[in-house]
């Protein structure tokens, strides 16, 4: 069987992004195997943790999770990124992928930001009044999935309240979640796949798209408005989800705002 038009029928930058993100998670489990992380070393981190390189604000966006991850991202990639190519070359969609995509990660920071901040000023509180109640608080919101051990310290200092002994353990023990939280690196296409598909709704807004749960016919313009608000509910419900909502979010933030900018002076957005 022949692929060669298949891959031909794909433009050229919807081609190479999909063979270079292809690229790099093969590269991720080749290296794994050799005790190299390389999401370690290009995935996004924290700006306050030692393991932030500048590079990582692009690279993140090449990097995947796993197989379905990547699957999901690519199919939204080549099933829409292809028609915008078509219309806006391949300049300016190249320049839409990367400016969303970084866009996702800049709104993705900074609710890190405030729920780093929001740690930090317990941990103070934490130091200035130690209490078995501050720390139960903190491991809960920070580390609902907490081990045994964990459960366990606490629960020993609420039976002893009086122990001083048992507040440095728990001051090591909120530092140490802290430093896990901004060390957690975010990886995927996710954020610019969000803004390409909230420019297909603007562009084509009456498009009939084919749900999969359940199977029926919707807008795209509608699809784009229900998924924005799930991933709003989400990270508003869901606080410290392994799934990056907000980035999603950013990504379409910075696409609505690019393709406003690009369509000021005219009434098309191409």
């Amino acid at each position: 069987m022949n692929y060669r038009p298949v891959l031909n029928n794909i433009p050229p930058v919807v081609k190479n992004l999909i063979i270079i993100n292809v690229l790099f998670m093969l590269a991720t489990w080749v290296f794994k195997n050799m005790g190299i992380d390389m999401v370690e070393i290009f995935g996004m981190h924290y700006p306050g943790s030692d393991k932030f390189m500048l590079h990582q604000v692009i690279t993140y966006m090449f990097m995947h999770g796993g197989f379905t991850h990547i699957l999901f991202n690519m199919f939204a990639l080549w099933m829409f990124g292809r028609v915008l190519e078509s219309v806006w070359g391949p300049k300016r969609f190249l320049m839409y992928y990367m400016i969303t995509g970084i866009g996702a990660i800049a709104l993705h920071t900074l609710i890190s930001y405030f729920e780093i901040s929001a740690m930090q000023n317990t941990i103070q509180a934490f130091q200035n009044t130690p209490s078995p109640e501050i720390l139960d608080q903190f491991v809960q919101k920070n580390l609902p999935n907490s081990s045994v051990q964990v459960r366990d310290f606490v629960n020993s200092w609420y039976d002893d309240p009086t122990n001083n002994a048992f507040a440095g353990e728990g001051l090591n023990l909120m530092q140490r979640i802290l430093q896990m939280k901004m060390d957690i690196p975010t990886v995927g296409a996710s954020g610019a796949v969000f803004g390409i598909l909230l420019a297909f709704g603007m562009l084509f807004p009456n498009t009939q798209l084919m749900l999969l749960f359940p199977p029926i016919p919707i807008k795209a313009k509608y699809f784009v408005i229900g998924y924005g608000l799930v991933e709003l509910y989400l990270g508003l419900a869901q606080p410290g989800s392994n799934v990056a909502h907000f980035a999603h979010l950013g990504g379409m933030l910075f696409g609505f705002i690019l393709i406003k900018y690009w369509n000021k002076n005219s009434r098309h957005f191409y």
